[in-house]
């Protein structure tokens, strides 16, 4: 296995905090945070949150037998708009485990203010066969922190 490179963010308790500036690209004509970025926010943090567990996911996908997370199901609500130069946090939250599958819920926020909130449904595949897989062990233990 190779070395985990440091992640980006922390923990506090069960929470992963990732911070998120917002760049122009960001935007829409009208300097606010364009929808669908919101989800490339989220999953950014959740990449850092795989990192700061020890996993490197690389190594899923060089295996014989090769793994992903794939997205299952997502939930977003919209609250308040993120707008240029917005220093944000998205806050990352293990739910629900399942026999193949992990539930987050992420808050993206600006300060105290919760702009958007997700919840998060990814299912371990086998990618030789696009179906799910049940959890290794390890990697449930990495997610509880044991």
């Amino acid at each position: 296995m190779n070395k985990v490179e440091t992640a980006q963010g922390k923990f506090e308790g069960n929470k992963f905090y990732f911070p998120v500036r917002v760049y122009y690209e960001d935007t829409d004509a009208g300097g606010i945070v364009y929808y669908a970025n919101y989800l490339k926010f989220a999953e950014r943090a959740r990449t850092e949150y795989v990192r700061a567990i020890g996993l490197r996911q690389q190594d899923a996908l060089e295996q014989e037998e090769k793994a992903a997370f794939v997205v299952r199901h997502c939930d977003i609500d919209y609250k308040s708009p993120a707008v240029l130069d917005d220093l944000l946090t998205v806050v990352c939250e293990v739910t629900e485990f399942g026999g193949a599958s992990v539930v987050m819920h992420q808050d993206i926020m600006r300060g105290d203010d919760v702009l958007v909130s997700l919840d998060i449904k990814v299912v371990y595949v086998l990618l030789k066969n696009k179906r799910p897989s049940r959890l290794p062990a390890e990697l449930i233990k990495s997610f509880k922190g044991e």
